[in-house]
């Protein structure tokens, strides 16, 4: 059983801001591989599930996303070495995109959360929305939506990403690396 968790924000407001490219990328997913919504009050998000593959969005907001991630990871009894988180992450350019198992949070409210909850050793599936001038406005900077020119190139990486969390189920975490790891959107065919 695999776990895919897509941080963000619920409610129209944040729809299309950075912070909820976990989101978009759940929603992508969630299409490719036509799951069924199964959620539950008790989940804490929305969550989809095919055979053998859960895709959680949780509702808690970013801050407390380790407790709809533990509520079904409990529920499902789901190894910690099966979830993957995709997040936004500020410390890459825009389009770049890394994976990692462990490491630190780096300051997002979602993965420390999650690492409260569940501990650190989950797969991380960090897409670049690059980062304010000002480090001050950091908090205010992932809540604003991408510019117009991101958002020409914003469909080809959420499905660039959501291709890498497919080859993340069939092969090794340093295989997808080599093959989706990508510096900048320019690196995007």
């Amino acid at each position: 059983m695999t776990l895919f968790v897509g941080l963000g924000n619920p409610g129209s407001q944040y729809e299309d801001t950075r912070h909820n490219i976990g989101f978009k990328i759940i929603d992508r997913l969630i299409d490719n591989f036509e799951a069924r919504d199964i959620s539950k009050t008790s989940f804490n998000g929305q969550l989809y599930r095919t055979s053998d593959t859960f895709f959680l969005k949780p509702t808690t907001f970013m801050n407390l996303s380790g407790k709809s991630v533990l509520a079904v990871k409990r529920f499902f009894k789901i190894e910690l070495d099966d979830i993957i988180v995709i997040h936004d992450d500020i410390d890459l350019p825009f389009g770049a995109l890394r994976f990692k198992r462990g490491g630190g949070h780096g300051g997002h409210n979602g993965l420390k959360s999650i690492d409260a909850s569940i501990g650190k050793e989950y797969i991380r599936v960090r897409v670049g929305v690059d980062k304010p001038e000002k480090k001050i406005r950091v908090a205010e900077y992932v809540l604003h939506r991408f510019s117009k020119e991101e958002v020409e190139d914003l469909d080809r990486l959420i499905k660039h990403v959501a291709d890498a969390c497919k080859a993340l189920m069939d092969e090794t975490l340093s295989c997808v690396k080599s093959k989706y790891s990508l510096r900048s959107i320019e690196g995007l065919q």
